[in-house]
């Protein structure tokens, strides 16, 4: 003897298929109803997130039967779409006298008015620079009174 066959469908409602009668002749179909309203708790689609598979941009030569690829999402708060300013500081200017100040180069330093001098960076500030001379007393040299300057072994402009 068959046993029945329980087929659910979306609206809740149970199906009875393959069921024998008593006298195990002809088949017969019994449906039990259900009540198809849903609990208000089930219905929470609004508060879910959409999840989406990390697609692999590396594989150009795939077939076109995949799904298209979908936009990146923005982050919230852009607005007009704006990019931000970029830093007011990059730091290379502060990077580049520490490399100098730790390996102790030989620097010259040209001033606008064309003076040279030649020494080790000490120290340095926002608005200055130390310079350390060997023949010659150290000086304190302000940044905008500088042209340029270059390691003493190199050619100048």
């Amino acid at each position: 003897m068959e046993s029945p066959r329980l087929i659910s469908t979306s609206t809740a409602t149970s199906v009875v298929v393959g069921a024998l009668d008593s006298c195990g002749g002809a088949m017969k179909d019994v449906i039990d109803s259900m009540p198809t309203e849903r609990p208000l708790e089930q219905e929470g689609f609004a508060n879910r997130k959409l999840i989406r598979p990390s697609l692999n941009r590396n594989d150009h030569n795939s077939t076109h039967s995949q799904a298209p690829m979908e936009r990146r999402e923005r982050p919230a708060g852009g607005g007009g779409g704006k990019k931000t300013p970029p830093p007011e500081t990059t730091n290379a200017e502060n990077f580049y006298y520490q490399k100098q100040m730790q390996s102790k180069t030989p620097m010259v330093i040209v001033l606008r008015d064309g003076e040279e001098v030649h020494g080790v960076i000490e120290w340095y500030d926002k608005h200055c620079l130390k310079v350390n001379r060997t023949s010659q007393p150290n000086l304190v040299v302000y940044k905008p009174a500088i042209k340029y300057m270059y390691k003493e072994g190199e050619n100048s402009r």
